[in-house]
């Protein structure tokens, strides 16, 4: 494809590390309301690059009021044809230990309370057999062999549960028999939404400890745990943060080939758009207007 614009979705500290402080900040109305933060337009290597902060400054928004819809949608109007979400999780199997990283493959959605489309006043059914973008998929994972003093799990099932709370161990152990790599509160419907807006979308998980269905180590006192944790949330936003750097050095793959997410529309509309209220179609133009006729005058 032509010209690209990566968004980044995750922390300050990955804003921080490609320069944010020198970008422009740009806060983005939208028909949803605000998004999480002002969005802050820099550029690496000559790339363009959109940074939000999902959880807002300061970290005050919890995921269940994560304004996904809104987050998204400001994106789109500034033109990103590709988002890396980061975020951390816990690990589901033994073979994905704390500190290492995961460009997940599959998802599970466990959300009950957020708002999962755009398109409310029409049908609108997209193809999600593959929720994260396999362009950008191969794109992270060739970055990670660069760097084979990280270890990257090359797939996984990513749990979205709703959060805040953390999971019982009944469910953790659910969880497992599920087939769940990483359990994590963040990536739906952000990834179900990039997908409605043709946004081409992949994630870098970064585990932090073992879900509770793995016991703690006898006579380990839970500040000793608490300090484990975010020890390893330092280390695996650390070794994030490079991939992600690593992977927008060169972005020849996704220039080259084409996403299926930005067709992702093109079969999807299922109502009669002659039907669909044009005061509709023009609200949520920014997403899907290439696939109205220009209005008559």
């Amino acid at each position: 494809m032509g010209d690209i614009r990566i968004g980044i979705i995750g922390g300050s500290g990955l804003g921080e590390a490609l320069g944010a402080e020198k970008g422009e900040s740009r806060r983005v109305e939208t028909p949803f309301g605000d998004p999480s933060s002002p969005i802050v337009l820099t550029r690496w290597h000559g790339l363009e690059i959109a940074l939000l902060l999902r959880h807002g400054p300061g970290h005050l928004l919890n995921p269940v009021h994560v304004p996904y819809r809104a987050n998204i949608y400001a994106l789109k109007s500034l033109g990103v044809t590709h988002i890396v979400a980061s975020g951390s999780t816990g690990s589901l199997r033994e073979e994905i230990h704390p500190g290492d990283l995961v460009i997940p493959d599959q998802v599970i959605d466990k959300t009950t309370r957020r708002a999962g489309t755009f398109y409310d006043h029409a049908a609108v059914h997209v193809e999600l057999s593959e929720p994260f973008c396999p362009v950008m998929r191969s794109w992270l994972l060739g970055a990670a062999k660069r760097q084979p003093d990280v270890k990257v799990h090359d797939a996984g099932t990513y749990v979205c549960m709703e959060g805040p709370a953390f999971s019982s161990k009944a469910e953790s152990l659910m969880h497992r028999a599920w087939g769940g790599s990483l359990i994590g509160m963040t990536i739906m419907p952000e990834a179900k939404l990039a997908r409605e807006a043709e946004i081409a979308y992949a994630v870098v998980a970064m585990p932090t400890d073992y879900d509770c269905w793995k016991p703690h180590p006898p006579g380990v006192a839970q500040q000793e745990l608490l300090k484990e944790i975010l020890g390893n949330l330092k280390a695996s936003s650390l070794r994030g943060v490079a991939l992600i750097k690593n992977a927008l050095e060169d972005v020849s793959e996704l220039r080259s080939r084409p996403s299926p997410a930005h067709t992702a529309l093109d079969l999807a509309i299922w109502s009669d758009k002659s039907k669909i209220d044009p005061a509709e179609v023009r609200r949520l133009h920014v997403l899907w207007g290439r696939h109205f006729a220009p209005a008559k005058p």
